[in-house]
């Protein structure tokens, strides 16, 4: 897949990915159309050498596979993990706030949200609602308004005379959106999910509204920037642009080496889940693929890639990194380092790594953060100990991580994506 049209693909995912379920449902769609088959956790399994397989759990986390021409207890099995959620804000259960007339929902803060960009933006609201039907039944479907429908407006400075020296955000009483004026002291916000639904849904009867998990998003959508369209602008770049890459990997990967894409709802909230890297979801799968006796032999010969973004380093805060290894965007993914095992990379794995990117003549960056600051962290470390798999930590490098609004260069998406699928089909990783 050549530069432009790897951008054009991405840029049509995000746009169509605002939540975690959104965007498994993407890549089921693109998954279905390459011909790989759906697999049910509850029933037998009956797999094909050369086919290509994908498990749902929770409808927020997958795992898509290629079972290879070449038996995995011989050839082992090569991992890439990204994660589906980002850092955004959630509706509460009860979320009714009625003040002057408006009517403003109460959020809670998901992940480690850099906050002040969500004030004077154009506001979206998308998730997963379970509802019961007219015969009685629960049901699950996903909602997206599509369209600017809250906002949450900044206090004016004439009101704040140290907004531009010394703001800080409450997050209880700062951010609740504001979704409409009205008079009506009896509408809900389930009234408000519930005509989305039958407006999105034609034909379906909603009884009650019984839970949901809906998000805010910035409505503006992806798009290159910069005067020479240097820089690709976007909502949940971290991690929605490492799923694609795994994604598009895996489905132009040859199919003779065993391979495998697992992407996980949670990571920015520590991965404790049923669908978390902590959780057991991709060990089952590995399990009930390869043969629990078998597993460990498997692991032993194979490697895993998790795929999250960097920090490049940002022209007006140089200060903020080693000054030898300061990532700059489309200069090539980043080989993420932390002797503290905050990241999983080890020599053997990033020299891989490197070998193969130089076979393809492709740049690539490292990363290690300043000895007098904190280091953040990934899927990697958690998997590398739950699986004993040898384990990579790479990124694209990236500007504003955590913001409403984040930034990548154009080629360094596409370089990480011919590395990953040449991986995919490399012969030998971990032997």
């Amino acid at each position: 897949m050549e530069h432009a049209k790897f951008n054009d693909s991405l840029l049509e995912f995000l746009n169509q990915s605002p939540t975690p379920w959104h965007a498994v449902q993407q890549m089921v769609s693109r998954l279905e159309a390459a011909g790989f088959q759906a697999l049910d956790e509850r029933e037998d399994w009956r797999l094909e050498q050369g086919r290509g397989y994908f498990v749902v759990r929770n409808g927020s986390s997958l795992v898509a596979f290629r079972s290879g021409r070449t038996d995995p207890l011989a050839a082992g099995v090569r991992m890439v993990g990204a994660h589906t959620d980002s850092p955004c804000l959630k509706v509460k259960p009860n979320p009714e706030l009625r003040r002057k007339g408006y009517l403003q929902v109460g959020v809670e803060v998901y992940g480690g949200v850099l906050l002040n960009p969500w004030f004077d933006r154009d506001l979206s609201l998308a998730g997963r609602v379970s509802f019961r039907n007219g015969t009685g039944r629960v049901e699950d479907t996903l909602i997206d308004f599509r369209r600017p429908v809250a906002f949450i407006p900044s206090l004016a400075i004439h009101l704040d005379r140290e907004a531009n020296s010394n703001r800080s955000v409450n997050a209880q009483t700062d951010l609740p959106p504001v979704l409409l004026q009205t008079s009506d002291e009896g509408l809900s916000f389930q009234d408000l999910i519930k005509a989305q639904i039958q407006s999105q849904h034609p034909g379906t009867e909603v009884a009650r509204v019984l839970g949901y998990e809906l998000n805010f998003y910035d409505s503006q959508a992806a798009s290159m920037v910069g005067l020479n369209n240097d820089f690709i602008a976007s909502a949940r770049l971290d991690n929605l642009l490492s799923c694609h890459i795994g994604l598009q990997s895996l489905l132009d990967t040859s199919g003779d080496q065993p391979a495998l894409l697992v992407c996980n709802d949670h990571e920015e909230v520590g991965s404790m889940s049923a669908e978390g890297a902590q959780g057991p979801f991709l060990s089952s799968v590995l399990d009930r693929w390869c043969g629990t006796e078998n597993r460990n032999r498997v692991i032993a010969r194979s490697m895993f890639v998790s795929a999250d973004n960097a920090h490049g380093v940002h022209p007006n805060f140089m200060d903020k990194h080693d000054e030898n290894h300061g990532p700059l965007l489309n200069q090539g993914p980043v080989i993420k380092v932390n002797h503290n095992q905050r990241y999983a990379t080890n020599s053997r794995s990033a020299a891989l790594y490197r070998h193969i990117s130089e076979e393809l003549g492709l740049a690539s960056q490292t990363f290690v953060v300043r000895s007098d600051m904190g280091c953040g962290s990934t899927i990697g470390p958690i998997t590398a100990s739950n699986l004993g798999v040898t384990t990579l930590d790479i990124g694209v490098p990236q500007w504003g991580m955590h913001s409403v609004r984040e930034i990548i260069g154009v080629q360094d998406g596409h370089n990480l994506y011919q590395v990953l699928r040449q991986f995919m089909q490399w012969e030998q990783v971990n032997g």
